[in-house]
This record gives C-alpha cells, structure tokens and sequence, in this order.
C-alpha cells in the first residue's frame, strides 16, 4: 500500500514512520511519500527516517515531494498535518489573543479560529485534489483544529475523512494502566469534540472502574489530568475531563499563567524546532538520536502553564509513551489503517460525523466519540446522552466552528468576528473585532482569507 503524509517535513513524522517499521502484518503499507512545501525539512526528514530504517527488513520506502498531485497520486491512506503559516503563524495566534487579555493556545479559543481560517482554503483544495486523483483513498487528517477541518473536508470527501487525536485514547490507556487492567480489554466511555470532551466511564468485564480511579488520590496523583485539575474538581464533575478542558474550567488561571512566563507555547518550539532543523542539516550520523532527544524536551514542556511551571522550566513530565505502536496520533492511525485494509474491526475514539450518536448536535457535525472501524469504514457508535453542561459547551463550540467554516469559504470578515465573538472563551463582540482585525494585520495568511 502507499501513504502519502502531507506536512511530511513535520516534526511528527518520525512517531508515523516507526509505527510502519513495527507493522509486520499484510497488506501494509511498502511505499511512504512524504510532501512538504519546505524542501530543506524535506530532505532532513528522509535522512532521519533512513537511520530508524537501518538493519530493519522489508522497511518501508521513502520518497519526497514538493508536487501535491504526484504525491496525492495512488495512495491508498492520506495523513494530513498540515501547518499553514507555520510556526511564526503560532506565535501569532497566541500573542495576538494574549495582548487583548485573553487565551492564546494553538488550538482552544481565539487562535484555533485563526488557525482554522487560514488552513480551511488550503485544506479544501487538497480534498478536491484527493477527490480528482486518489478517490478511494482514506484521508486521516491530523492538521488541527482536527475536528473544524474534519467537517469541511468531509464535505468534499464524504466518509473517507476522518479526524484524528491521541488524547482521549492516550488518556484511557494511562487510565486503564493506573488500574492494572489491559487497556486492549478496556471499553472507554467518551463524549465531545476534538478537545473538548469528557470521559465518563472505564468499562472493565462489564464493570465500571473510573469511580475507583476517581476515588484514589494515590491513582489520581499519578494521573496527568489529575495533576492538571485537581482532585476536588474530577470529584465535582465525576469524570475525568479532556486535558483541553483547563481552558475552560481554569480560563483566568491559564491566561495569566502564559501572559506571566514570558514564552508561549509557539516561541518555545521555534526556537527548539529551528534549532533541530539547522542541526540535522549539519549532521552526517545521530540524527534519529537528536530527534530523540528534542522530542524528550517537548514532552517536558507540554501544557506547563497548566501545572506551575512554564516552557522552559516545565515542574511535571508530560506522559508519553515509548512504545511506537501507541504513540500519539501514529497508534491511532496505524490501527484506523489496519482495520480498513485488512478488515481488524477495531472499536477507537476518533473525529466523525454524528449520524445521531450524541442526541441534539446535527447529524453531519463532526464530533469525537467511539467508532466501530472496519473493511466498510467508520461506524459511529451511540452514546449515552450527555448532560446539559456537556450539550450547551458543545453546541456552543459547534456553532462557532461552523461560523468559521463559513467565513473561510466566504472570505467573509462579519461571519468571522460573529464566529469569534459566540466563543465562550472571547466573551465580548469588542474583543472578537479587535481579535480579527489583529489576525488580519499579523499573519498574511488570515488576510488573504477575509480580505479577499
């Protein structure tokens, strides 16, 4: 089979090509295209990825591209992640916010919007792309905000798109591990959209042992949502909340956090990202042990505002797993492929559309629940209903996404400061025109959306 990854010059590339080395079933997939507009990234990519290769048998090949069409051509799976703007886009997404008092994070709030309006274009041209040459491909989108870009392509693509994100199933498993269970046997009981969800349940032989978990304060210490919301609040709420949901439930805390530590998110990965970069290029050997490394320390720093430290000086270790098999978005990836292409059913929790499993959100919105994958695709399964909380935040959030959908395609600058201004996380009509106009003035990309 062939996989073309778009954004292939990306960071995360490594995590997708390791899954495929450790792949032994059949079919799998023989040929990796890696496309990117950034040739240099390209080039160090391939270098890095031959080393993970050494002494492997049957490893995958590997080829890169700044053709979209020629890598697009005859994949059989499509990863897409892809970072319009790139990281001075990121920086710009948080500051903007940040200098007008509130949340900038790449994804949650004001500058996941900003980010969406500028990657929606790019991102429906490349589904038409996909429609025109690689129609019976399975387009698995990683570019964020996952669930936004999700729905706008399925528009173009149908069925054949769907959103993936490693936090709801990384959470289960460390979950299920805190527990001593086998987290193969475990049934997750999950609601939301992409980052912004809520798992309400640990189903083990038919028994339920989230209470158990929710009840320990030795298990939750251990635990990293535990650490990020606190025992008292898990208790209030019963469950355990996507890790995103801080945003939310600690907005003021973590605005203040990030505006007081003097580096976001985005300055410290370019910084650390371009220093990667300029070092593999440099290098003859060791590259796969550098982007170790690097790895190691964005794993530290991941969402440090949200436990007392910052990006630099992160006081808790982001949990991640060595295991290539599980590891963020490639696990999830790699077993949505393997249930397609060789008929594995496999129940996992991914960006699809409702088709009536949460009772009250449209059926076409694209939301983040359990799904039945299978040689016939993805099956949504039904869920219990959610409580009003849980149904006014989503519904919000879904009329918010759908207004930015609807302003990128267009180019409409009121249907933007009207998405911006709905969000619960802008809270004010001033602050969403103020919001766009600075997205407009920062980044040309946004501008070339709503000015157009």
């Amino acid at each position: 089979m062939k996989l073309c990854i778009l954004g292939g010059g990306g960071f995360r590339t490594p995590y997708i090509y390791q899954a495929l080395l450790h792949d032994l079933g059949t079919p799998r997939v023989e040929h990796v295209v890696l496309y990117d507009v950034d040739e240099e990234r390209l080039i160090a990519m391939v270098r890095i990825l031959e080393e993970f290769a050494e002494g492997v048998a049957n490893a995958p090949t590997v080829t890169a591209t700044t053709e979209l069409t020629a890598a697009l051509e005859a994949s059989d799976f499509i990863f897409s992640a892809i970072r319009v703007g790139g990281l001075e886009g990121r920086r710009c997404d948080e500051h903007v916010a940040l200098d007008l008092g509130v949340l900038g994070q790449e994804t949650t709030g004001p500058g996941g919007l900003a980010y969406a309006l500028r990657t929606l274009p790019v991102m429906l041209d490349i589904a038409q792309r996909v429609k025109d040459v690689a129609p019976s491909a399975y387009v698995l989108n990683f570019s964020n905000p996952a669930g936004i870009i999700t729905e706008a392509m399925q528009g173009v693509l149908g069925d054949r798109v769907l959103g993936i994100c490693d936090t709801p199933s990384g959470l289960g498993r460390r979950a299920a591990s805190l527990l001593g269970l086998d987290h193969n046997r475990v049934e997750i009981d999950y609601i939301g959209l992409n980052h912004l969800g809520w798992m309400r349940g640990l189903i083990f032989d038919g028994v339920d042992r989230l209470p158990e978990l929710i009840a320990n304060d030795v298990l939750l210490a251990g635990l990293e949502e535990g650490q990020i919301f606190g025992a008292e609040w898990i208790r209030a709420l019963g469950l355990i909340p996507n890790e995103y949901l801080y945003y939310y439930y600690y907005n003021r805390d973590a605005v203040r956090a990030i505006a007081q530590s003097g580096k976001t998110r985005g300055d410290f990965l370019a910084a650390t990202q371009t220093e990667f970069y300029d070092r593999v290029g440099e290098m003859s050997a060791g590259r796969s042990d550098l982007w170790w490394s690097t790895v190691d320390r964005r794993s530290a720093s991941y969402m440090a505002e949200a436990t007392g430290g910052t990006q630099d000086s992160p006081v808790a270790h982001k949990q991640y797993e060595p295991d290539p098999s599980h590891q963020g978005y490639a696990g999830v990836a790699l077993a949505v492929m393997n249930a397609i292409a060789r008929n594995e059913r496999h129940t996992m929790i991914l960006n699809v559309r409702n088709r009536g499993a949460i009772s009250g959100l449209p059926d076409d919105a694209v939301v983040e629940i359990p799904a039945m994958v299978d040689a016939n695709g993805v099956h949504p399964l039904s869920v219990t209903a959610p409580t009003l909380h849980q149904l006014g935040l989503m519904s919000q959030i879904k009329q918010v996404e759908r207004g930015i959908i609807a302003a990128a395609t267009s180019g409409s600058r009121e249907q933007a400061v009207t998405a911006f201004a709905l969000h619960p996380l802008v809270d004010s009509v001033t602050v969403a025109r103020s919001l766009v106009d600075g997205y407009i003035d920062a980044i040309p990309e946004v501008a070339a959306v709503l000015t157009r």
